[in-house]
């Protein structure tokens, strides 16, 4: 068995090395943390059996290179960078888990929300330039929040969000009336979500139907106070569209932890004041690692019935 893994952070979690070593003795790793270009990545699994993958992209073109895969396993929970045509087409197998880091994402989100209520990165910031603003924010209590995409995380951000008391507006392309009567959400659309929505936040997969679904036009609806939330997929949000809305006051704020390049570029961007950006890192807790890794073990596990 030829077993590779291919994310930095799966590789390098001790935890996660020993136990994919007790069944894997001879299982490669990247080790060193690289980040793959097209190129590099095919050299690196080419000859593989299985493969262990974070957020590489695992497409026609890498397929075609690898003669001998059997089975993808998934660390983490989003399969955009996996062609699952292209899979089902070759008899390989998709190894995945929806929902293991819905607590750490969903932290994230809620830390997001926290941060700018109460002008905590705004004031951080400032008094680091000596600058001494009183100025406190508001409470999240009792303010309405927009959720897209009730899923796993959206259910978790629910839960999460249930002390503070808010009113919580969702939206989602599945029905799911007798979860949101029991929670007491209110299902809207996503024009009047826009509207309404003191705080949105996005937890919606990538495909072609959710790239760049929010843009320009979308944040011209939103009040000029709102704050926008993306912790789930690069190219959710128009970069460059929010870019101009940040800059020029048609919405609050915004923040940021998934991006259409990554890591991004643009430093202008990265550089607003009134943009939280992090690196990718909702589904990073240490115990989602761990749990997203041991998911992806698991998989291969079953499938060699070891």
């Amino acid at each position: 068995m030829n077993i590779v893994a291919t994310s930095p952070s799966f590789s390098k979690n001790e935890i996660l090395q020993k136990e994919i070593y007790r069944y894997f003795p001879n299982a490669k790793l990247n080790l060193e943390g690289k980040r793959f270009n097209k190129e590099e990545l095919i050299a690196f699994i080419k000859d593989a059996e299985a493969l262990i993958v974070g957020l590489e992209p695992i497409d026609e073109e890498v397929l075609q290179q690898c003669p001998n895969l059997k089975i993808v396993s998934k660390y983490g929970v989003g399969l955009n960078n996996i062609d699952k045509i292209s899979c089902l087409k070759r008899d390989v197998k998709i190894g995945w888990t929806g929902g293991v880091n819905r607590l750490s994402v969903a932290e994230m989100a809620l830390g997001f929300m926290l941060m700018f209520s109460r002008k905590l990165f705004e004031t951080t910031n400032q008094l680091k330039n000596g600058i001494w603003n009183k100025n406190g924010g508001f409470q999240l209590s009792g303010k309405t929040v927009g959720i897209i995409g009730v899923g796993y995380i959206g259910k978790e951000l629910v839960r999460l969000l249930k002390p503070f008391g808010c009113k919580i507006l969702v939206n989602d392309i599945i029905n799911q009336e007798d979860y949101y009567k029991e929670h007491n959400l209110e299902e809207v659309s996503k024009e009047e979500l826009y509207k309404r929505a003191d705080i949105i936040s996005i937890h919606t997969p990538q495909d072609e139907s959710t790239f760049n679904f929010i843009g320009l036009k979308e944040m011209k609806m939103m009040k000029a106070t709102a704050y926008l939330l993306n912790t789930a997929r690069g190219g959710l949000i128009n970069e460059q569209d929010l870019k101009y809305a940040l800059k020029n006051g048609i919405i609050a704020g915004a923040g940021i932890d998934a991006y259409v390049e990554e890591p991004p570029t643009d430093e202008t961007f990265l550089k607003l004041p009134n943009l939280i950006c992090t690196p990718h890192i909702g589904g990073n807790a240490q115990e989602a690692v761990e749990a997203m890794g041991m998911s992806a073990i698991k998989h291969l596990v079953e499938f060699y019935k070891l």
